[in-house]
């Protein structure tokens, strides 16, 4: 445990570094699904990696050893965890488990708000048309979704171009990306490590779309220039959706349109699910240790006291009887008594 412990921290580490550079390698849609995955998996390793430290500490107060009935002397030994490591360890996974409390809470207000606010757009249909000048263009999600185009942002393009931003919004809402971000949020929420996936999983999921809208418009120039000019008429003008055209790193998002589209790369995508194989092993690995590490104990408190019991009845002269102690093999299998 004292090593395996503390590779979920690594693996997090070295997924906030490479995420940006090796998804901006990968076709978007392939990409988005990979952060998505390491991010899930890597939150979680973080998360019990600070529970097993944490209890490491609050195992060895003397008050909970007795109450479990194991030996702190042993599990000391066994387990040498600095209470320093192990009280840090607790504040940090209570600070990361309110802070994850907090996101959901924000996550679904925007979500019912959202949904609201697409209830109460004019008309029944796909897209709705707001009189304001205004350059905006984004997707709402909902039940079903909508796209709101201002009458401003259409008057900045021509027809393909028009027909190219509306194609970007309807895979915004097709591939439902607003669930990704609330994923990547709440993970970056209960590990604030994974900030800088959130900022790379939005780009990624604007590339997403522009690809699609690549293939549905035909001409990647086109969605080039519609992109290009959505983000300069709207520079400036505030809107708290986060699934637009405009949205992204737009220089990018441009030069990515101009150049051919992504090829499929494999090594990368190996290496990441060894690396995520690897973090889930160590994290099953440090649990059984810290099982075992308690069996051990266990079976320390009760050899101590059976040779208590032992030397006591020896010196008044009785016969010493089996105070009924099994080992830790036993124990794992439910037979744990004293």
């Amino acid at each position: 445990m004292l090593i395996s412990v503390y590779i979920p921290f690594l693996v997090t580490a070295a997924l906030a570094v490479l995420a940006a550079p090796v998804a901006r390698r990968l076709p978007p849609r392939r990409a988005a699904w990979a952060l998505a995955c390491a991010s899930v998996v890597t939150a979680v390793g973080w998360a019990g990696s600070l529970a097993l430290l944490a209890f490491s500490g609050v195992a060895q107060i003397p008050e909970i050893a007795e109450e479990g009935r194991w030996s702190v002397a042993a599990l000391r030994a066994d387990d040498p965890v600095y209470l320093v490591v192990a009280a840090g360890s607790a504040l940090a996974l209570i600070a990361c488990a309110v802070s994850l409390v907090v996101a959901v809470v924000r996550q679904m207000r925007q979500l019912v708000r959202a949904r609201r606010e697409c209830a109460q757009l004019p008309g029944r249909t796909e897209l709705a048309v707001v009189d304001d000048d205004v350059p905006l263009a984004f997707a709402l999600p909902g039940t079903p979704g909508r796209i709101v185009v201002s009458r401003g942002m259409l008057c900045c393009l021509d027809a393909d171009e028009r027909e190219a931003l509306l194609a970007h919004e309807r895979a915004h809402l097709r591939g439902r990306h607003h669930v990704f971000q609330i994923l990547w949020r709440l993970t970056a929420a209960l590990n604030p490590l994974l900030r800088p996936v959130t900022v790379t999983g939005d780009f990624v999921l604007e590339r997403w779309a522009d690809e699609e809208a690549a293939e549905r418009v035909g001409d990647r120039r086109v969605v080039a220039h519609a992109v290009g000019r959505a983000a300069l008429a709207s520079a400036g003008a505030s809107r708290p959706a986060a699934l637009a055209a405009t949205g992204g790193v737009v220089p990018q998002r441009v030069r990515a349109l101009l150049a051919p589209p992504p090829a499929r790369r494999n090594l990368p995508l190996l290496a990441g699910g060894v690396l995520l194989a690897v973090c889930c092993a160590s994290l099953a690995n440090a649990a059984s240790d810290s099982d075992r590490m308690l069996d051990g104990a266990q079976w320390a408190l009760c050899t101590e006291h059976t040779a208590g019991v032992a030397t006591a009845r020896t010196d008044h002269g009785h016969r010493a009887d089996d105070a009924g102690c099994v080992g830790p093999d036993h124990a794992q299998h439910g037979e744990r008594r004293f």
